[in-house]
């Protein structure tokens, strides 16, 4: 596989989509080290912020003497030692001291059938057989808020720009665009930057209202008032747009966006946010957060020393999912000196999903038309590199052209694989 392009088969699908868990109080009560160890590892998974986690050791004998005299949490983690009948009969006592909407998630090491049927019929709403491992874990708590029925869990795709005018924007209406025409995809563009953002310009929209009402009032927002702050692009896209204008400061808090991008996940499979280049409590939060990381850089010192950092911070909290995607924007400026991609990919350990050449005709007139880069003539090959690299955001690898040596050569051997413990299954 060429430089150019890769497949980003260390991610795609590795976990599936797990949906955020809600803002709820979890107590583990763990027997031994190694399922203490879990327990705090997926506490700080991204995907659990929002919950309260307290690890406790001693098994179920600590929870019952810990629930004579507390309140009960949301749920109840409970690791099974290696005497069934006994830790039953600890759950037969427990009972006594739960509150109503508790959930009880029981980790053990018996494949036994008895056992499951023993579980369920005291109320336990999961159990997870060893070997379980962070993302098990994770799932299982988040399951037990699912909405039965709701059906639509979008992944949302975070675009950064490692530096100022490395074309961040411009790569994440495209990914969106693409993701919509190519796949027939609903999906939702989402411009976070209220002072100078350019959705609306690059689609060629002149939208009355936008991202701004939804920020301003959290209280009012619901999918009826998002659905209306929504523009149409085309029969599969959506934007939601940046005021642009500069009346007023926006100065935002960590979790001002938290509200839009949960209602923005319930109401399209695909959600592209169009991250502005600052470094902000907000703009860490929602890199951390989002499902895939975008990060476009160009082939220069300051953009590697940039994507380094990034990738540093990146990493360690996002430990259970796969690297950050690497796009390299603008590569061959005449009589610009460049450091060569093989180069800069070496040096951030990380290699590039696509790699776009410097076409500024192309990629001005579509700017000046309100266009993307497919509907202007002659940009057949830049179209089909963002259908790849939208593919390989949303996940769905085109494994029907591997064997016609296409633009996606070498994505016929991705495996779409969970990594999730293994739950019983009678």
């Amino acid at each position: 596989m060429s430089l150019t392009e890769s497949d980003g088969s260390e991610l795609s699908g590795k976990d599936g989509l797990i949906a955020p868990v809600p803002r709820i109080s979890i107590q583990a009560f763990c027997d031994s080290p190694p399922m203490v160890a879990l327990v705090a590892s997926a506490s700080e998974d991204r995907r659990m912020h929002k919950a309260s986690v307290k690890t406790l050791t001693g098994g179920i004998a600590a929870a019952l003497s810990t629930f004579r005299q507390e309140q009960t949490p949301n749920v109840i983690l409970l690791e099974a030692g290696a005497d069934n009948a006994a830790f039953l009969a600890g759950l037969d006592a427990l009972a006594e001291f739960c509150d109503d909407g508790t959930r009880v998630v029981v980790l053990g090491q018996a494949n036994d059938i008895n056992f499951y049927r023993a579980l369920i019929s005291r109320g336990v709403s999961e159990y997870l057989v060893a070997p379980i491992d962070v993302l098990g874990v994770v799932r299982a708590i988040s399951g037990l808020y699912a909405t039965p029925g709701k059906g639509t869990l979008g992944r949302i795709i975070a675009v950064y720009g490692a530096k100022g005018g490395v074309g961040a924007s411009v790569v994440a209406h495209h990914i969106a665009w693409s993701i919509s025409n190519s796949l027939g995809m609903a999906s939702v563009i989402a411009d976070l930057d209220l002072a100078f953002g350019t959705a609306a310009l690059d689609f060629n929209l002149d939208p009355q209202q936008g991202i701004a009402e939804a920020v301003y009032a959290p209280d009012r927002l619901d999918s009826n008032m998002l659905d209306r702050l929504m523009s149409k692009c085309n029969e599969h896209l959506t934007l939601l747009s940046a005021p642009s204008t500069l009346s007023k400061n926006y100065d935002l808090d960590e979790f001002s966006f938290e509200g839009v991008i949960d209602l923005l996940r319930g109401s399209a499979p695909i959600v592209v946010l169009d991250v502005p280049h600052a470094w902000t409590a907000w703009t860490r939060r929602i890199l951390l957060s989002a499902d895939e990381v975008v990060l476009v850089a160009s082939p220069d010192l300051a953009n590697l020393r940039n994507v380094k950092n990034l990738l540093d911070v990146l990493g360690p909290a996002r430990s259970n999912d796969g690297k950050s995607k690497l796009v390299m924007n603008m590569v061959g400026v005449p009589k610009r000196p460049e450091i060569a991609v093989k180069e800069f990919a070496t040096a951030v350990n990380v290699d590039p999903t696509v790699v776009i050449p410097f076409e500024p005709k192309l990629f001005g007139t579509a700017s000046n038309n309100g266009q993307m880069v497919a509907q202007v003539s002659g940009a057949a090959k830049l179209a089909r590199l963002f259908d790849h690299l939208g593919r390989v955001v949303a996940a769905k690898p085109d494994l029907s052209k591997g064997k016609s040596g296409s633009l996606i050569d070498g994505l016929k051997s991705t495996k779409l694989s969970f990594g999730f413990g293994k739950k019983f299954d009678p």
